[in-house]
Formats: structure tokens, sequence, C-alpha cells
């Protein structure tokens, strides 16, 4: 009876560890391809990697593992995109499968539970929503319109920085060009200036630097589920104070399998640092855009230059970005000569500072010096 005992629990654990190999072998099977990873953390994942410049970081770690990267941010799966070929297959060839925004808490609440179109799921809503926008607000016939508002609004700009100029002034250039964006987009939508006096366009200026800091910032509770309902970081009281892609499906990715509710993060910064795709990237080279050679497209049809994405869920505002900007800066290189760094030593500090839109870590204070005389402003 004993025998029979000892050689029936032999013939059990025989069985399970039959049954444990065969579970293991046919996991490992069918575990799908995923892209190169670093070891991660329990728990944390790979959150340890990141630094204050996420973007900076997540450059470094492409360059040692590659331009397509599996990390895990707490919980959360994402992948990192760093090279124009791999933007172009998840951007443009499988674009359908990366529509929808990632539900991410600093997000949700500034846009009032993603109802904004910019981070609205992809569906009849947000298709209606960018139906509107594109024909009622930023066509080109709505744009032809306002064409002597943005003329009104660069004269404003062009007097206010002629001031400072004769009294040698400095003047923080930045501040001065959101003055200029706020005041010309407001104007479209409200009909009336944000930023009339110096006190009202400071409060504008911090709501948005606060909303684009906030919403470029990693949130704990976006990586961990346990923390979905604790104001970890202190950003829940800073958004009361102001109030990138998901796959929505399984897709094959540089031969890479991506599973369906992974975030993916297309590294522009990286983008345009390619060396493969730009000489001497980080030299200042204007005449690298001009000639045959270089006829960029800057609305998402040259992958390795993408300022306002690519695709359905690309910058609705581009055309107004681009009749703005060049008009602006065209005529302050016109009309001024500017004198930049301390003791105007020409030297510009270009450290870089966390958000979504890339802000400087310093203010860039000029003095402008005028190149025409005051007549040429009237």
């Amino acid at each position: 009876m004993a025998d029979f005992q000892d050689n029936f629990f032999l013939l059990l654990v025989g069985l399970a560890s039959m049954f444990l190999i065969r579970t293991i072998i046919s996991k490992t099977r069918n575990k799908p391809r995923l892209p190169p990873s670093p070891r991660a953390l329990p728990i944390i994942g790979h959150l340890h990697l990141l630094t204050k410049i996420p973007h900076q970081a997540l450059h470094k770690l492409s360059n040692r593992y590659g331009p397509l990267i599996y990390l895990l941010f707490g919980s959360k799966p994402c992948v990192i995109v760093s090279s124009p070929e791999i933007a172009k297959e998840c951007l443009k060839t499988n674009e359908k499968c990366f529509l929808n925004r990632p539900k991410m808490a600093n997000i949700d609440y500034l846009t009032y539970g993603s109802a904004d179109f910019t981070m609205a799921p992809y569906g009849p809503y947000w298709k209606f929503m960018k139906k509107l926008c594109m024909s009622e607000l930023l066509g080109v016939r709505t744009l032809d319109l306002h064409i002597p508002v943005r003329r009104e609004e660069i004269k404003r700009f062009l007097k206010s920085t002629l001031r400072k100029a004769e009294k040698g002034e400095e003047m923080e250039v930045g501040a001065e060009v959101i003055r200029l964006t706020n005041n010309i987009i407001s104007r479209m939508a409200l009909k009336r200036r944000c930023s009339e006096d110096e006190d009202e366009a400071h409060k504008v200026r911090k709501l948005i630097e606060e909303m684009c800091e906030l919403a470029g910032r990693f949130n704990a509770s976006d990586m961990f589920w346990f923390c979905k309902n604790l104001d970890l970081q202190g950003y829940g009281k800073r958004l009361k104070d102001v109030r990138d892609g998901e796959a929505i499906e399984d897709c094959n990715i540089n031969g890479y399998h991506i599973p369906a509710k992974t975030q993916i993060f297309v590294n522009v910064w990286a983008l345009g640092r390619d060396p493969n795709h730009w000489e001497n990237p980080l030299e200042f080279l204007p005449e690298r855009f001009t000639g045959k050679k270089r006829q960029l497209d800057v609305r998402g049809q040259h992958f390795e230059y993408l300022p306002f994405g690519s695709g359905r869920r690309s910058c609705p505002g581009a055309s107004l970005a681009m009749k703005v900007v060049q008009t602006t800066l065209g005529a302050m290189i016109q009309c001024f000569d500017w004198k930049a760094g301390e003791d105007a030593n020409g030297k510009v500090d270009m450290e870089e500072g966390p958000g979504i839109s890339l802000p400087r870590a310093h203010p860039l204070v000029c003095v402008p010096v005028s190149r025409l005389s005051s007549s040429a402003f009237t």
C-alpha cells in the first residue's frame, strides 16, 4: 500500500512537471516578438531611466537599443520611435492603428474629460469637430478674411519693439511673441484682444506656460493604477488652478509586434538630429533648407521633419502658424538688429526645459536696435 502511494505521488509530480514545462514552452513559442527593451525594474518598469528632460533620455536609449524600443512606464506599455523610417510606418502605413490619443490625467483635466477634438477618441465626434474646425476656424477662406487682423497685430508688435529700441531697453522675446500670437488668436475667435495691457498679458502667458508644462509632465497616476486617486506629485492643485498616440489594435512595426493599447511616443527631437538625414545636425545651417534638394514639406510628408505631426491627427493650426511665423520673423529680421547675451556678447543659452512644447530653460532676452527710421513703422 505504501509503495502504491509513493508511486502515485511520483506519477502526480511527473504529470504536474510535464504540464508546467509544456505550458512554459507553449508561452515561449507563442510570445510575440516585441521591440528591444532595457531591463525593467519591478513596479516602476523603466521610469528610472528618464531624466528631467525625457526626450533627451529617450534619445540616448534609442542610440543604444535601436530606433524602436519597448518600455514600461509603471504598468503602461510604450514604444519609442526615433527614426524617420519607423515614424512613417507608424503615422502613415499603420496610421489607423494609432489614431487614438492616450488618456492621461493632466491632459484629461485640462481638456474637460478630453472633450476637445485634439485629445478626443477617434470616432464620429472627433470627425465632426475636425471638419468644423478646419472649415470654419482654420480654413483658407477664414484665414484670408483675417489678414487685416494679423497685419494690425504685427504692426502693434513692431511699434512696441521700436519703443524699446529707442529707449535701449531689454526685451523678453518669447513673452512678446506669445502676446502677439495670443492676440491674433483671440481676435479671430472672440473679436477682442486678450493681452491688452501688461498685467493681462502676463496672466495669459503664465496660464499657457503652466498648461504646456503640466501637459508634458509624466504623471504617476498615468503609470500606476493604484495612484489614480492620489496626488503624489502635487499636480492636482496646479491643475485646478489652471483648469501622444495609442494603438487601437495590434499591428506590426518594423517586424515587431505592437499590442493594442500600447502608447506610442514619436521623438520628434530625435528625428531632427538623425545624422542619417541631417548633415551636422547640431550646427545652425539655415541654408540646409534652401535649394531644390531640400524642399521639405512641413505638413508631415517628410518624416525627418515633423513640426506639425503627420496624418489625420496632425496639428490643425499649421496653416495659421506658417502665416504668422514667417511674416513675424521676416519683419523682426528686416526691421531690427538684436543684441543677445550678457553685455550683448551674442551668446545665447540654449538649455532646454521640461514641457510639451520644448520651452527654454531660461528666457531669451535681447536688446532690439532699429534698422529703419520711425516713419517706416507708421
